[in-house]
């Protein structure tokens, strides 16, 4: 209102609107890279502009394995449907070329001068129904084959055939689908973050797997692969560059006994793609850590393959997951309540390059650990003396029979005094 009757200038309310605008700094989130495997093991890729169609028919029996299942059942239904439909037709052609559906014949039907090549066959629905007996096997007795016709002998081995081809290659489609491998790595867990922590002097990434299920995963292996946009000496530029990373196993087959749930843990040496970075620059890498579990399934004997990912954000520098088997009762307990739970534990902020070169800093960070440790057990000591003090005040305070009654003693001179007791 001020500035509309010119008593403050126009310049001044223009310099003022655009120091509350400095003083207000415009935080940019940074745009959030796509992952290339999402946390469920799903891949996130899409192919387009594929020319070459028909290379998915030659393998028609992983295509409808791979169909969605209400496309699964719409081919499972209409393969059926148009099976019985095509012989309903063939039928009816041979009924009519033998003369089955003519009226005159109905009279003759009964003297034993004249047979049909399928007796109750007199137009395309009782061929249909017919049809369907043959091919499901389902006979009710009005219709039947004669030896009349040798063309009708035909078909009928030739709808047998094509019927139960086609039993064949549906039921063993639908039974692929619901016995998929990856409906076993569903019961297969990953821990919701990966963390980076210091794991026998050493800077490790580590992460914590489980099986839900009592039947165990046998052979089974992780691997870890680092996905990242790199540049080559030459410019060329390589969107998703993968590099394999080791796993620490002490067993030299590199496979798991996963009866339990594990801490998978990777040594960040000289050979690791993490190893010049620190934690300060850990939320500025454009990376993703890909983990692969691959086993077969004890109880079907496929093979199954579980996956997840970690992302620079989901990566907790300096932290520990906390233990979750204990021992109750002679008999091994797991909680999963606290699969994904960490603490926070004394680690080094600098790479393990620096790690390396100045091995002192290890030592600086677990004494200071030590002594801010030691610290807060002084301070909480403390702190609980002077709450039981002041506790013990309040219910003189408050309660009178614990206050001390005061006695008079008589001298012998008569003299009167008065102590506590």
């Amino acid at each position: 209102m001020l500035a509309r009757k010119s008593i403050i200038p126009e310049e001044y309310v223009l310099a003022r609107i655009a120091a509350e605008n400095l003083r207000k700094p415009r935080i940019r989130d940074r745009p959030r890279k796509a992952r290339f495997i999402a946390k469920n093991g799903a891949c996130n890729l899409a192919h387009k502009n594929i020319r070459e169609q028909g290379r998915f028919l030659q393998d028609i029996f992983t295509t409808l394995v791979d169909l969605k299942w209400r496309h699964t059942l719409v081919i499972f239904t209409m393969s059926f449907l148009c099976s019985w439909l095509l012989f309903a037709m063939m039928w009816w052609l041979v009924a009519f070329a033998h003369g089955d559906m003519d009226p005159s014949t109905e009279s003759t039907t009964n003297s034993t001068k004249w047979t049909p090549c399928v007796t109750c066959v007199r137009s395309f629905t009782s061929a249909f129904l017919f049809s369907i007996e043959v091919q499901v096997t389902i006979g009710f007795g009005g219709r039947m084959m004669t030896e009349e016709c040798p063309l009708a002998i035909t078909v009928l081995i030739l709808q047998n055939i094509v019927g139960l081809i086609i039993n064949a290659v549906m039921l063993g489609c639908i039974f692929m689908k619901t016995a998929q491998a990856h409906r076993r790595a569903e019961t297969l867990i990953f821990s919701r973050q990966a963390v980076i922590a210091v794991r026998n002097g050493k800077l490790c990434f580590m992460f914590r797997v489980g099986d839900l299920r009592k039947s165990m995963i046998i052979s089974a292996s992780v691997r870890i692969q680092v996905v990242r946009k790199t540049t080559t000496p030459e410019g060329e530029v390589i969107p998703i560059h993968q590099v394999d990373i080791p796993v620490d196993n002490p067993i030299e087959s590199n496979n798991i006994f996963l009866v339990a749930p594990l801490i998978i843990c990777h040594v960040i040496d000289k050979r690791s793609p993490l190893y010049d970075i620190s934690a300060a620059d850990l939320a500025l890498q454009d990376l993703e850590l890909i983990v692969i579990l691959e086993g077969v399934v004890e109880t079907t004997g496929i093979t199954t393959q579980a996956r997840t990912s970690y992302i620079a954000e989901e990566i907790l520098w300096g932290h520990r997951f906390v233990p979750i088997v204990t021992e109750e009762e002679g008999v091994y307990s797991v909680d999963y309540s606290k699969f994904g739970n960490t603490i926070k534990v004394a680690a080094p902020r600098c790479s393990a390059r620096e790690l390396d070169e100045k091995p002192s800093i290890l030592i600086q960070t677990l004494q200071k650990s030590e002594l801010s440790h030691q610290n807060s057990l002084r301070k909480r000591n403390s702190m609980r003396r002077n709450n039981s003090i002041r506790r013990s005040n309040s219910m003189r305070r408050t309660n009178p029979s614990l206050i001390v009654p005061k006695v008079q003693f008589i001298t012998p001179e008569g003299s009167q005094s008065a102590s506590e007791t």
